[in-house]
């Protein structure tokens, strides 16, 4: 893929994402067609609301975000298709892990549901506790996930 080389690398625009399949982790029941926008209440830390839409290229971390959302109902993962341009999610790749190895990203456009993830397994309950126990002691320091 050629590029410019004033343009953010960290992008990607739509047109580049046909080779690669995309997750979405949540406990929402969508069905196939949905779209999953911007401007509703996140999963996450104050449940503000949402400027941006996550996707992942990795099943491990759909399956974090299926396991730790919020709401009702079981954790779900959706196969789901970027309609925009798609870009690093820096709550992951510019602290966290450099170099995005979670393949985790964000956009402003919706995200188009293709198809569900049945027979995911979930982590190891100790690692879930582990988890939700890590991110409630970032909470009380004040440290939650940043959207703009």
């Amino acid at each position: 893929m050629e590029t410019d080389p004033g343009m953010d690398q960290s992008a990607v625009t739509a047109d580049d994402l046909s080779a690669q399949k995309y997750y979405h982790g949540t406990k929402a029941d969508l069905k196939p067609g949905a779209l999953i926008e911007p401007g509703f209440n996140s999963n996450y830390g104050q449940r503000k609301k949402a400027s941006y839409v996550y996707l992942t290229a990795t099943l491990d971390a759909a399956t974090w975000g299926a396991e730790l959302a919020q709401g009702e109902g079981r954790g779900r993962i959706y196969i789901v298709e970027p309609t925009g341009p798609i870009e690093n999610d820096p709550n992951l790749t510019d602290k966290k892990y450099p170099g995005n190895p979670t393949k985790s990203y964000r956009s402003r456009s919706p995200l188009r549901v293709t198809g569900e993830i049945t027979d995911w397994q979930g982590h190891a309950p100790e690692q879930l506790n582990a988890m939700k126990e890590h991110l409630e002691r970032l909470k009380e320091q004040g440290i939650e996930a940043i959207e703009d």
